[in-house]
């Protein structure tokens, strides 16, 4: 999301020139994913241009099984393995269905289940992402962390720590040690309600931020957490590559120098 506008190849060049370790991409973009190019190609030039795929996104909905959605993830599954990706994103069902919690509990469990062979067979890992709308069927990352311990499946699903989410839902508990990425992006709208909260708010962070981002990564990092960082900013204004390195930097710089302070 920090640059949807971009071919895959300049996306590369992008965040080789910024120093990042890895990218993600996403199937949900106005364009086809890679732009229609075969993705042991796009793994291969990621590659020779030092950058690791982090994930490959998304399976939306994940936790509403069914046959559909088991060839939907086989096919993404497929695609994350062919590119060389290290993990695929599992999002929560956000359709404002009233469901019971035990219900909910046992959608989830279904889908891991099911989930964890196909993940096995193709080494890969499972990018669960809790969703803090209210319209979502999956808030809370202590019902996550039960049902894969339930499972017995650590090294086959770990969480996503979306600085946004996790503000929206309330600030719940941060699980440093099941969390495979942290997504970040800020909000600067202010006396905004967490649960006015909408995607087209998130730009990148600044000192402006509402969400305490920072402090969200700082506690995550405290507590043990060593793993990538991710933008994930969905604001229209954000989305221009003409000026996407130049922001991208602004930001990265900023919240490096947060994190330095709080260390000194």
């Amino acid at each position: 999301m920090a640059a949807p506008n971009l071919p895959w190849p300049e996306f590369l060049n992008l965040a080789k020139s910024l120093n990042c370790i890895g990218i993600e991409f996403r199937n949900d973009l106005p364009v086809d994913l890679f732009d229609g190019a075969f993705p042991d190609v796009v793994g291969a030039e990621a590659k020779v241009a030092g950058l690791r795929i982090l994930a490959l996104a998304e399976i939306k909905a994940f936790n509403n099984w069914s046959d559909v959605k088991a060839v939907e993830a086989k096919a993404l599954i497929l695609i994350a393995k062919a590119c060389g990706a290290e993990k695929v994103s599992l999002i929560a069902r956000n359709d404002n269905k009233s469901i019971p919690a035990a219900e909910s509990k046992a959608n989830l469990e279904t889908a891991l289940r099911e989930l964890k062979p196909l993940l096995e067979q193709n080494d890969l890992v499972g990018l669960i992402e809790p969703l803090g709308f209210e319209t979502s069927d999956l808030r809370d990352k202590a019902e996550v962390v039960e049902a894969i311990e339930a499972l017995g499946a650590r090294d086959r699903f770990c969480i996503v720590h979306d600085t946004f989410h996790h503000y929206a839902a309330g600030g719940d508990a941060i699980f440093p040690e099941y969390t495979g990425i942290v997504h970040i992006s800020g909000v600067v709208k202010p006396k905004l309600n967490a649960t006015d909260l909408r995607d087209g708010y998130r730009v990148l962070v600044d000192e402006h931020d509402i969400l305490g981002s920072v402090n969200q990564l700082a506690s995550l990092v405290d507590a043990g957490y060593e793993g990538p960082v991710s933008f994930e900013p969905f604001a229209s204004k954000v989305l221009m590559p003409a000026d996407a390195s130049e922001a991208l930097e602004k930001s990265f710089l900023y919240i490096e120098k947060c994190m330095q302070e709080r260390s000194s």
